[in-house]
């Protein structure tokens, strides 16, 4: 489909599972829309919806929106392979930080000052060993999450239950500035000019979690909207985290029990990279020679043979335990370390050279 095809698919009153599977199905007929539109037995005419997506596509221009297809190369692989990804995402600001390692914090919008205080720091560790933070920009533990991130220097991705034109709350307006002037992004899936409906929130929870690779929880009552976003990451198969908190107030009680249910409990931007390297699986995607140096610190303390845990790897290098977890993330998800029982990592061999077979006459 089209840009404008396919914008205009995005207008239809659908579920977006169902969005995907119309827009699948109208990549091999033709013309798409109208194939699309009879594959959800909307009733409506095409022409309208090709009129209002044309209208979109010029407010996103004076806006300075980027309107990203999912066939685009810039598209974040880890949302488009959920059955439900957004078919256009709306970017003002830096559309490749999409695709980093990023870690989603969301909570309360009426937290307390603990609660706040705990968002930022995390926001600025997480930032400050390279990961990119993910929230809502909503009032209360989103900010406070998205200003910690710019205090360690990093980039963060606020996505909004309005167009990215729409800045939700208009007290966040020199906030989202912010963040796209430090290299991140303000996205949305909904058409520039949208307004921040109630309906909008939920959906958008699943974008959080989605273009992340864990979930922090801070600060969640039972029937706070993070429960949702903790939701879509347990379909999505990310990792869920929660920052556990007092039981006197009941602003916790939500959290605690996914707690209960399985998810790690986490006080520290060290917790939840420690988490995410252990939830790496193993295998050996771009393996390094073993034994010799690589210039990497961290990898070239490690041997095939001879796992060791974090305390021994930071005495090695002399380097923080925060640096050396975040360097473990990265060489884990490049299939260069393992990580086994018991805390420990080691090396993975190399695989042998393949030989030519022999020539033909």
């Amino acid at each position: 489909m089209d840009l404008v095809d396919l914008v205009a698919l995005t207008l239809v009153p659908a579920a977006r599972g169902r969005l995907v599977e119309a827009a699948d199905v109208a990549q091999q007929t033709s013309p798409a829309l109208e194939s699309a539109l009879d594959h959800l037995t909307f009733t409506g005419a095409p022409g309208p919806l090709r009129e209002a997506a044309w209208h979109a596509l010029r407010r996103a221009v004076h806006a300075g929106l980027q309107p990203l297809p999912r066939d685009s190369p810039a598209y974040p692989p880890r949302l488009r392979e959920l059955p439900d990804h957004p078919l256009v995402l709306w970017v003002h600001g830096d559309v490749s930080v999409l695709r980093g390692q990023l870690v989603a914090i969301v909570g309360s919008r009426r937290a307390s000052q603990s609660g706040l205080d705990v968002a930022r720091r995390l926001g600025t560790d997480l930032a400050a060993v390279g990961l990119g933070v993910v929230s809502g920009l909503a009032r209360g533990c989103d900010g406070a999450a998205h200003r910690g991130a710019l205090d360690g220097g990093g980039v963060t991705i606020a996505v909004l239950g309005s167009g990215a034109d729409v800045i939700y709350p208009p007290e966040h307006d020199a906030l989202a500035a912010a963040i796209v002037r430090a290299g991140g992004a303000v996205v949305s899936e909904l058409v520039p000019g949208t307004p921040p409906l109630p309906m909008h929130f939920p959906m958008r929870n699943r974008i959080i979690s989605g273009l992340s690779r864990g979930v922090v929880v801070i600060e969640a009552g039972a029937g706070s909207g993070s429960l949702i976003t903790a939701s879509c990451a347990c379909e999505q198969g990310r990792e869920v985290m929660v920052v556990p908190g007092s039981v006197l107030s009941g602003r916790n009680r939500g959290g605690h029990q996914l707690i209960r249910d399985g998810a790690a409990l986490v006080e520290t931007g060290e917790d939840v990279l420690a988490v995410l390297v252990g939830a790496q699986p193993g295998g050996a995607l771009e393996p390094a020679n073993p034994g010799e140096p690589t210039g990497d610190p961290v990898l070239d303390v490690l041997a095939v043979d001879d796992p060791i845990d974090l305390d021994r790897i930071c005495a090695l290098t002399a380097l923080p335990a925060p640096q050396v977890l975040a360097s473990l993330a990265a060489l884990e998800m490049a299939g260069r370390v393992r990580r086994q029982a018991g805390g420990l990592f080691v090396r993975v061999a190399d695989r042998p050279p393949e030989r030519p077979g022999p020539s033909r006459p």
